[in-house]
């Protein structure tokens, strides 16, 4: 990898059976969903999405925060942010934690318009919420960086 580019970031979609999985180019620019990963066991779970960030050549993962509304922690927001320590300890990159308040609900509004069955549209929407978090995600950090503010 070319030491000036900043590097893919792997952005998960946190969930208890499935991960939804996106990669951003090596510029940072555009976020690309790769296949759903399917949960087995967290060790086994834990060396698939380390051997998927080194295989992606990820300087960073981002996974998704699913908070109440309120924007307080849910149990589900607890889960994620021990599986997202849990991960950053197992790939020894940095972890970062975005809200994904809506993201779920978005993704579900994209494939209904697009016009993909409901059987297909089940197993994109964990893919396109991966990518709708990178998305906002990198457009945060093209923001901060452009305006000077320390990034999180």
């Amino acid at each position: 990898m070319n030491s000036q580019l900043p590097g893919r970031i792997l952005a998960l979609d946190y969930g208890k059976r499935r991960i939804g999985l996106a990669v951003s180019d090596e510029l940072g620019i555009t976020a690309q969903g790769l296949d759903t990963f399917h949960r087995d066991r967290l060790r086994g779970d834990l060396d698939s999405l380390a051997r998927i960030a080194e295989e992606r050549g990820a300087v960073e993962i981002v996974v998704g925060d699913p908070k109440h509304l309120s924007g307080k922690k849910s149990r589900s927001s607890i889960d994620a942010r021990k599986f997202a320590a849990k991960l950053g300890k197992r790939t020894g990159l940095p972890v970062t934690l975005w809200d994904e308040r809506f993201t779920t609900v978005e993704a579900q509004r994209v494939l209904k318009e697009s016009g993909i069955s409901s059987k297909k549209r089940a197993g994109a929407v964990d893919r396109l919420s991966a990518v709708l978090i990178l998305d906002g995600y990198l457009e945060w950090k093209r923001i901060t960086q452009q305006s000077g503010e320390p990034a999180v």
